[in-house]
């Protein structure tokens, strides 16, 4: 049975907190984001669909450019009603605002304060949402939120990781609704997270978790303490202890396992956790839903086997052992002495490979050969196929750089265990309730186990664990589990990392009554298949008869001894080996062919000349006779062509007479007989010699290809490994940068259109030109003076057609861009309008002349005023004049 850390998410419901220099820590949640290419757009999305007050804190971790400001807070603050603000050293954290992590920074909490950090890398791979992610665990705990959206790369895995492990909550973005899905593929393939949807959707399925999720404060009680909680109340529904049993008989069903033993309030913050993903409110409907669901079941199982492990967990633990308990446990032990160890529910092997290395550490200072053998056992047959391999990513977090070097091989973003440890420890599958134990151990790990469980089976556990240690034993246990009534069986070593060691006393044992395997197989009845019968012609009949009664025994083999058919009867040369079946003829060569074969297969494999075996003796147990062997390779036909032929001829003992003719004596005859045996031994010797140096200058010719070979990919992969982290950090920043601008562009061409709107509402014709007089821009009103389409931008505005009786306009242009002098002047145009044009310096923002601005300004009524003015008072003029 695994039963292993579990992530508990039984949180209090949200509330604000009352003041924001006021504990915090046990007020509100902070929410960490990480994000990396298209995270933008998830984010507008997430923020989008956050409500203002939820009483939560985000921080946002973006990898972005290290030499550019960020933008990021202005596009966050369109699509939320937060304050977005850049983080700060040693600003405090305050709900209902959203932090940005700032340019080439990494950032962490202190309590409930960020703390910046310089970044030494300036490219190649970053992990700053793992960094924040860790310590967002360490300081947070259960209100640790871990949010992962669309990115490249892995980063943040790691992180969801701690935070799962400190009792937080984890979420991702649905892969396929993410831009790039590198980042929530890699979380989600920790098989440890919460709750995953597209980002829009995560808002409310985070606020629905926590609300719906159970107080935790009894739990942790009560699991201190190794008691069973009275079952909760969800809403006005009591979750009876028969809901419970009819999910625990369905797992059964489904996988063989019995859950029944682990403690009912474990189980039921995993049933409730699957409840609250697929918003289900009462625990009949999801008993209903697991019946139809075998699916939901396979995860349900899997959630209950959820373990969160890494190397070197708790380093005190690891210290010790490798500075005290090891070495005493070593000096009482002979040279040469096999140490036995076992660690039960391992996990994904971390915690095993940890204690061979610690191992391997403690003999090297002691100088003492003593040897380790190490038991890795679980249920979780996909984390054993993964401890087996022994390959895992980013552990340089855990396991200092001097160890990486000693006993790992990188192989680019993978850690690969060297075979000196992988050799120490051997995984296999195991079930703690119905699987015999290992036995006569010196070592003996289980840790964070017991608390899971019933406290009955506790016992038996702890009683069978002491019958496993021989007599000065060691065992370690979680620092949460106590042994309970074996106080007199084990002597304890170390009360805070609860190490103890079994006493030198006979105890007696009682039989420890484990529940038997449940599972029902389904019976697969094959159909039989009616084959047809062909009915043989006489020639064939014939030659099957000749083949079988007069021919001599023969089979047909391929190049590597497997037989292919069989001719008459070879039982006398041949004989199946005990075992698996294996139809190979060096296999099932009896004795006195088997050491004949090897050599004339070689020789027959040169060409397809036949080698002939004269007089191989065979042994048998109520006989010995003789035979011929004749083995060739075949030729033609061309579908078994480079197949091989050996034939066995039957022969009598008095034909290895003649090699012996003409000697009387029996004792001649005799020494004949082995002095000819002993020449063609001597000869297939100085063949197969022969043979053994050819083979050896070409495996050391090869060899030495192909540790050439070797170092060249080698070095080559270390280039690639470094470019491809620069790329990916220089990528992603590119693609945050590219958002940024993109977002930017959009900007300009809004504020492109409202100027332009702008300046039509005035209802003045303006014409924008370069320092060489070419049109850059012009409003509408600008084509009723002069002949302008879209095209026409860029060339000399003299080119153009105008209404304006104005030739000298384009010196006065040159006049004002020389002097820097506005010139205003009232022009005519053909048609009778007057236009008051203005020529004025184009200056930018930093004060620099970079053209004109030509406005026209339409003065036709003014002008029509002015006249008719001018002709009235000349008319009163000449009136007084007449009188």
């Amino acid at each position: 049975m695994l039963i292993k850390r579990e992530a508990n998410t039984t949180l209090p419901e949200i509330k604000m907190a009352q003041h924001p220099h006021s504990s915090v820590t046990s007020e509100f949640y902070i929410v960490g984001i990480g994000a990396s290419a298209g995270g933008l757009e998830a984010l507008e999305q997430f923020f989008g669909n956050m409500p203002e007050d939820t009483g939560m804190a985000f921080v946002v971790i973006q990898h972005l450019d290290p030499d550019r400001p960020t933008i990021l807070p202005e596009l966050l603050q369109r699509v939320t009603r937060m304050k977005v603000s850049i983080a700060s050293e040693g600003l405090l954290v305050q709900p209902n605002i959203v932090y940005v992590i700032p340019p080439n920074k990494s950032l962490t909490l202190n309590d409930t304060t960020f703390q910046l950090h310089d970044i030494t890398e300036t490219r190649g791979l970053r992990l700053p949402v793992d960094i924040f992610f860790r310590s967002l665990a360490e300081n947070m705990k259960n209100k640790s939120v871990g949010i992962i959206l669309s990115g490249m790369g892995s980063d943040g895995s790691h992180g969801i990781i701690a935070i799962k492990e400190n009792n937080g909550v984890t979420m991702v973005q649905e892969p396929a609704s993410a831009k790039y899905n590198g980042m929530p593929n890699s979380a989600n393939a920790t098989e440890i997270i919460d709750i995953l949807a597209p980002a829009s959707e995560l808002p409310n399925k985070l606020i629905a978790h926590l609300k719906l999720s159970i107080p935790k404060k009894a739990y942790e009680e009560t699991e201190n303490k190794n008691e069973v909680l009275p079952e909760p109340e969800q809403g006005s529904e009591t979750i009876g202890k028969n809901n419970i049993d009819k999910i625990i008989h369905l797992l059964l069903e489904q996988t063989g396992h019995d859950f029944s033993f682990y403690k009912k309030n474990t189980i039921f913050r995993r049933i409730e956790r699957r409840k609250n993903i697929h918003q289900i409110d009462k625990i009949q409907v999801y008993v209903q839903y697991l019946k139809e669901n075998s699916q939901e079941r396979e995860i349900l199982f899997k959630e209950l086997l959820i373990g969160v492990t890494n190397f070197f967990r708790d380093q005190a633990l690891w210290n010790k052992l490798r500075d005290v308990i090891i070495p005493e446990l070593i000096g009482n032990l002979p040279e040469g002495y096999l140490i036995r160890a076992w660690i039960p529910a391992c996990s994904t092997g971390e915690e095993a490979y940890s204690l061979a290395i610690v191992f391997k550490e403690a003999i090297e200072k002691l100088d003492k050969k003593v040897f380790l053998q190490i038991f890795a056992t679980d249920l979780d047959i996909d984390a054993i196929e993964k401890a087996r391999k022994g390959s895992y990513k980013k552990i340089q977090d855990y396991v200092s750089k001097e160890r990486i070097d000693r006993f790992f091989t990188v192989e680019g973003d993978n850690y690969q265990i060297n075979n000196s440890i992988r050799e120490m420890i051997v995984f296999a599958p195991q079930n703690l309730i119905k699987d015999p134990p290992f036995t006569k151990l010196e070592i003996l790990s289980c840790r964070n186990v017991l608390i899971y469980i019933e406290p009955e089976f506790q016992k038996k556990l702890i009683s069978l664990f002491t019958y496993s240690l021989n007599p000065g034993g060691i065992m370690i246990l979680g620092t949460a589990e106590t042994i309970g009534s074996q106080q007199k069986s084990l002597e304890e070593l170390d009360s805070k990392m609860k190490i103890y060691r079994r006493s030198a006393n006979s105890l007696s044992h009682d039989t420890i009554d484990f529940p038997s395997l449940f599972f029902h197989k389904k019976t697969i009845i094959s159909k039989e298949t009616n084959l047809s019968k062909k009915v043989d012609n006489i020639q064939n009949l014939t030659d099957q008869i000749l083949l079988q009664r007069f021919s001599p025994s023969s089979v047909l083999v391929n190049n590597n001894g497997d037989i292919v058919y069989i001719t008459g009867k070879t039982g006398k040369y041949l004989e199946p080996v005990a075992g698996k079946a294996n139809w190979n003829i060096y296999a099932m060569a009896r004795e006195g062919i088997r050491q004949e074969l090897p050599a004339a297969f070689r020789r027959a494999m040169l060409n397809f000349e036949p080698v002939v075996l004269r007089n191989v003796k065979i042994y048998s147990l109520d006989a010995e006779y003789f035979v011929d062997i004749t083995i060739q390779q075949i030729e033609e036909p061309e579908s078994i062509k480079g197949f091989i032929i050996v034939i066995f001829s039957d022969v009598t003992a008095p034909k290895t007479e003649q090699f012996v003719s003409g000697i009387k004596s029996g004792s001649s005859r005799q020494r004949k007989v082995l002095e000819f045996e002993l020449k063609r031994s001597q000869e297939e010797l100085k063949v197969t010699r022969e043979e053994m140096q050819t083979s050896q200058e070409e495996l050391k010719s090869i060899n030495e290809e192909l540790q050439s070979m070797n170092e060249e990919l080698q070095s080559a992969n270390e280039e690639l490994t470094t470019s491809k982290e620069e790329m990916q950090s220089l990528n992603e920043e590119l693609q945050t940068v590219n958002i940024e601008l993109h977002s930017k562009v959009n900007d300009l061409l809004r504020m492109n259109d409202d100027m332009k709107n702008f300046l039509n509402s005035t209802e003045i014709a303006t014409l924008f030109l370069d320092k060489d007089l070419n049109i850059r821009r012009f409003t509408d009103l600008v084509t009723n003076i002069f002949k302008l389409r879209n095209t026409d931008i860029g060339r000399p505005f003299t080119d153009l057609v105008s209404q304006l009786q104005y030739p000298e306009m384009d010196v006065h242009a040159k006049q004002v861009l020389k002097n820097l002098s506005p010139m205003e002047k009232s022009i005519t145009t053909h048609d009778g309008l007057w236009f008051n044009v203005r020529i004025m310096p184009y200056r930018t923002l930093d004060d620099r002349i970079d053209g004109l601005v030509i406005t026209f300004t339409d003065i036709t009524i003014a002008k029509k005023l002015e006249l008719a003015l001018k002709i009235a008072n000349e008319e009163l003029t000449r009136a007084k004049e007449r009188n």
